[in-house]
C-alpha cells in the first residue's frame, strides 16, 4: 500500500522533471507542511532538503514542477540514502538511469 502511494505519483519519464536548477524555490503547504517552505538551490543542504521533501510529500503534479532531471540524477547517490527503502526502490525501479548513477558512484 505504501509502495503504491509512491508509484501513483510518478510521471512516466525523467524527461518530465523540468523544475528549477537555481534560485529560491517556495513549496506549497501541502508539500512542506512541516518545517521549511523556501529553499535556496545554490545551497547544497537546502537543495537536498527540498528534494527529500518533494520525494516524500509531493503529489503527481508537484514532482515535475519542483524537481529538475539533471539535479535529481546528480544528487541521487546521496539522496537515495535519505529517502528510505520504499521510496528508493520505487524510484530506482521506475527510472533505471538513477539506479545506474547510484551504482556508478559506489
Amino acid at each position: 500500500m505504501y509502495r503504491e502511494k509512491f508509484l501513483r505519483r510518478l510521471p512516466a519519464s525523467l524527461d518530465e522533471f523540468c523544475g528549477p536548477a537555481r534560485g529560491i524555490v517556495g513549496l506549497p503547504l501541502h508539500v512542506a507542511w512541516s518545517g521549511m517552505t523556501s529553499y535556496d538551490l545554490e545551497k547544497p543542504r537546502q537543495r537536498m532538503g527540498l528534494y527529500r521533501t518533494v520525494l516524500h510529500e509531493g503529489l503527481h503534479d508537484d514532482l515535475p514542477r519542483y524537481l529538475n532531471k539533471d539535479l535529481l540524477v546528480q544528487m541521487w547517490p546521496v539522496l537515495r540514502g535519505l529517502v528510505g527503502r520504499t521510496v528508493r526502490t520505487v524510484w530506482e525501479d521506475a527510472f533505471p538511469q538513477i539506479a545506474a548513477r547510484a551504482r556508478a558512484a559506489a
